[in-house]
């Protein structure tokens, strides 16, 4: 008799428990949990991403009819001599990424550290600031279109009411003034989310440590510099990974908002590629993605290795 059967176990445990094992000793079972999502992302990412690096080295467009030719760096070359400067939508992607991070982490940060202390009402607060950040980006480009519209706008009115005339603008046609409210519209939409991240990472932190470094006598700058800033380096990395992602890849609040105007004012690299892709010229806008795509592993490299640096320092 087996010997899981003569100590007694139920009929069949013996051989349960063998070949539990033997999966755990091959190591079977992960490489079958694998196949499935590994198929998925092969078929839908991997697959149109090689796809579509092929097709920008051709003249694939609406007129081809089938017949796509091989132009080498052709697109790519017009894309960095073309006069429809689509540089400058480059060149505002990376401005975009690196502003909207500022004008969202920064503010979050210090009300995240407000809203993690004992105040009345937090939660309360903690949900009207993350509302935004749930909302799809058509509503919001609808209602601040109608808000930041220069003669009938609901901004420029209260201005007006206040007699602070001489503070209303043509928010969405100014080029002085229009990256400004885009800015402000991500930010108004992002800050509760950010805020959220960091309200996770603060609540983490012991209490403990603001006491001992109160009674050092340390300020409010000294314990965010030394106590809360190297405690919630995680949460700091995941809100920079998750808004350097999202700003190399912008376009729904900005084709919403200006659809990259005032002329091109505000045209980033998607709202190029898909103008090129409406018009037809599938080549120039696969090219166009591929530099985002280029630029995204870029900056994804560098923060893995910031990251690898920073675990191997703690």
């Amino acid at each position: 008799m087996p010997g899981g059967e003569a100590r007694g176990n139920p009929p069949g445990t013996f051989l349960k428990l063998e070949s539990g094992d033997f999966l755990k000793k091959n190591k079977i079972y992960p490489m079958w949990f694998l196949l499935v999502p590994l198929a998925l992302y092969s078929v839908f990412f991997l697959l149109p991403s090689i796809l579509g690096i092929g097709y920008s080295f051709t003249d694939w467009n609406s007129r081809s009819m089938g017949e796509v030719n091989f132009v080498g760096l052709q697109n790519y070359i017009e894309i960095f001599t073309s006069d429809k400067d689509y540089l400058s939508g480059i060149g505002h992607t990376l401005m975009f990424t690196v502003i909207s991070n500022i004008v969202k982490l920064i503010p979050a940060l210090f009300l995240a550290i407000m809203l993690n202390e004992s105040i009345r009402g937090k939660g309360l607060y903690r949900t009207l600031l993350y509302l935004p950040s749930i909302l799809p980006y058509v509503i919001i480009g609808i209602l601040f279109t109608s808000i930041l519209n220069y003669n009938n706008g609901m901004l420029n009115m209260v201005l007006e009411f206040l007699h602070l005339d001489f503070l209303k603008q043509k928010w969405l046609s100014d080029l002085n003034v229009v990256w400004k409210s885009i800015f402000g519209v991500d930010a108004w939409r992002g800050v509760g989310y950010v805020m959220t991240i960091f309200i996770a990472g603060l609540s983490t932190i012991p209490r403990s440590y603001y006491e001992a470094a109160q009674i050092d006598g340390a300020n409010f700058w000294q314990r965010l510099r030394y106590v809360t800033l190297p405690m919630i380096s995680g949460s700091v990395m995941i809100n920079l990974v998750f808004g350097i992602t999202y700003g190399l890849k912008v376009f729904d609040i900005i084709y919403v908002l200006t659809n990259g105007g005032p002329g091109h004012a505000t045209e980033v690299i998607t709202t190029y590629s898909y103008q090129l892709y409406s018009s037809g010229h599938y080549g120039m806008s696969t090219a166009l993605n591929t530099i985002l795509l280029l630029i995204t592993a870029v900056v994804g490299v560098l923060i893995v290795k910031n990251m690898s640096k920073q675990e191997v320092q703690q």
